[in-house]
């Protein structure tokens, strides 16, 4: 309970001093509504804390501790797919004789298509075609 309120006697002195910051009103409004802010938002305000030297240390010592009790979130790595680097005359024909029996198949139309433009296909594409030869002709 007392982490709110230090937060909140923070915000509220550094809204006094300044009013007319749109940072500090933006994060005040957030933590009454929602009634907390995230990491990020409390790093920039113990930034906004210094600068203005009204705070009391014991306030941002008290708001550092906050900040470092909150977990880091990392944002995850995208997904890197491998391409095959070589056009496989096989998966054209391989496309071309679904086509054949299944012309208006929407995923092998788009992948013949794909090939057709010089865009290489993944492997996971390349396994698509082949389970559907497999599938759909056998």
């Amino acid at each position: 309970m007392t982490e709110i309120n230090i937060i909140l006697s923070i915000l509220e002195t550094l809204k006094e001093h300044k009013p007319d910051s749109v940072f500090i009103n933006s994060l005040h409004h957030q933590f009454c509504n929602r009634g907390g802010l995230s990491k990020k938002q409390l790093e920039g305000l113990q930034a906004k804390a210094v600068q203005s030297n009204l705070i009391s240390s014991a306030k941002l010592a008290t708001l550092e501790a906050i900040i470092k009790k909150k977990p880091t979130r990392y944002k995850s790595e995208k997904i890197k797919t491998i391409v095959t680097e070589k056009k496989d005359e096989a998966i054209l024909q391989l496309l071309e004789d679904i086509i054949n029996k299944f012309p208006q198949h929407k995923m092998v139309l788009f992948l013949h298509s794909k090939y057709k433009h010089n865009d290489l296909l993944t492997d996971t594409e390349i396994a698509e075609v082949k389970r559907l030869h497999k599938v759909l002709l056998k």
